[in-house]
C-alpha cells in the first residue's frame, strides 16, 4: 500500500463513486449535445437558405448521428463496467474492488471524461461553423479526437473484461459505429467546405499583364510563408504529442493485468542511397 503511486489526490474508496459520476456526467453531456444540435438545426433553417442551408443540414445531421452512436457506446460501456465489477469483486464490496484496481479505475474515468469532452467540443465547433464564425477544420479535428477517445474507452474496458463477454463484443461494435459516424462528419464537413468555397470563383479575366504578374508574385510569397508555418506547426504538434504521452504515463500503467504496451510508431528516417559497388 505504501508503494502504490498516488496519481490522484482522492481517497481510494471514493474511486467507485467517481466512476459512476463520470459515466453519468458523460451521458448528460451527450444528451445536452443532441438538444443543442436540434436547436442549431432549427436556427439554420430560419437564418440560411440555398447552398449554405444544404451544407449546414448535412453537417448537423452527421453530428446528430455521431452523438447517437456515442450515447449507445456510453450505455454499453456502463453495462460492461458493471459486469466486470460483479464478476471480479468476489466477496469484496464494489468500493473495495475499485480501490484494489485503482489504476484501471482511473483509466476508465479518464477515458469517460475524454469522450464527454470530445462531444462537447464537437457541438461548440459545429455551432461556430453554422454561424460562420468558426473553421471547418475544427470539426474535423474534433471528430478525430472523438474516435481516439472511443478507442481509449474500449481499451480501458477490455483490460478486465472476459473475452467471451457479450457486452464487450457489443462495445467493440459500438466503437466501430462511432468511428464510421466520425468519418461521416469529416466527409460532410470537407464536401460542405468545398461547396461553399466554390461559390467564390476566381476570375482574373479583367486583370492586366502587370497586375497578373504582381498577383502571381504575392501569391508565391504567401505560399512560401504558409509552407514555413506548416512545418513549424508540425514540429509543435509532435512535441505536444510527446508531452501528452509522458503525462498520460504510457499504456503500461493503465494495463496492470499484463496487457502489452503498444510499440511506438516507427520514425520516418531519411532514405539513404545504397553504397556504390566497388569495381573489382
Amino acid at each position: 500500500q505504501e508503494l502504490r503511486p498516488k496519481s490522484l489526490d482522492i481517497k481510494q474508496e471514493e474511486l467507485g463513486d467517481m466512476v459512476e459520476k463520470e459515466m453519468a456526467s458523460t451521458s448528460e453531456a451527450i444528451e445536452d449535445a443532441v438538444r443543442r444540435i436540434e436547436e442549431m438545426m432549427s436556427q439554420a433553417r430560419n437564418e440560411s437558405s440555398g447552398v449554405k442551408l444544404e451544407v449546414n443540414e448535412r453537417i448537423l445531421n452527421s453530428c446528430t448521428d455521431l452523438m447517437k452512436a456515442i450515447r449507445l457506446l456510453v450505455t454499453t460501456s456502463t453495462n460492461l463496467q458493471k459486469e466486470i465489477v460483479e464478476s471480479g469483486r468476489g466477496a469484496a464490496t464494489t468500493q473495495e474492488f475499485y480501490a484494489k484496481n485503482s489504476r484501471w479505475t482511473e483509466g476508465l474515468i479518464s477515458a469517460s471524461k475524454a469522450v464527454g469532452w470530445g462531444a462537447t467540443q464537437l457541438v461548440e465547433s459545429a455551432d461556430r461553423v453554422v454561424l460562420h464564425t468558426g473553421k471547418y477544420e475544427e470539426l474535423i479535428v474534433c471528430s478525430h479526437e472523438i474516435a481516439a477517445s472511443t478507442a481509449q474507452l474500449v481499451a480501458a474496458s477490455k483490460v478486465k473484461a472476459e473475452k467471451s463477454s457479450r457486452n464487450l463484443a457489443q462495445l467493440q461494435e459500438c466503437s466501430r459505429n462511432v468511428n464510421e459516424m466520425a468519418a461521416n462528419v469529416v466527409a460532410s464537413t470537407k464536401s460542405g467546405q468545398e461547396q461553399i468555397e466554390e461559390k467564390d470563383t476566381m476570375d482574373f479575366s479583367g486583370m492586366s499583364l502587370i497586375k497578373l504578374k504582381k498577383e502571381e508574385m504575392e501569391t508565391q510569397v504567401k505560399v512560401l510563408e504558409l509552407e514555413k508555418r506548416l512545418e513549424g506547426e508540425r514540429v509543435r504538434l509532435g512535441e505536444l504529442r510527446k508531452q501528452h504521452y509522458v503525462l498520460a504515463g504510457g499504456c503500461d500503467e493503465a494495463a496492470e493485468d499484463g496487457e502489452a504496451r503498444p510499440a511506438p510508431a516507427p520514425r520516418r528516417g531519411i532514405l539513404k542511397k545504397p553504397p556504390i559497388a566497388q569495381k573489382p
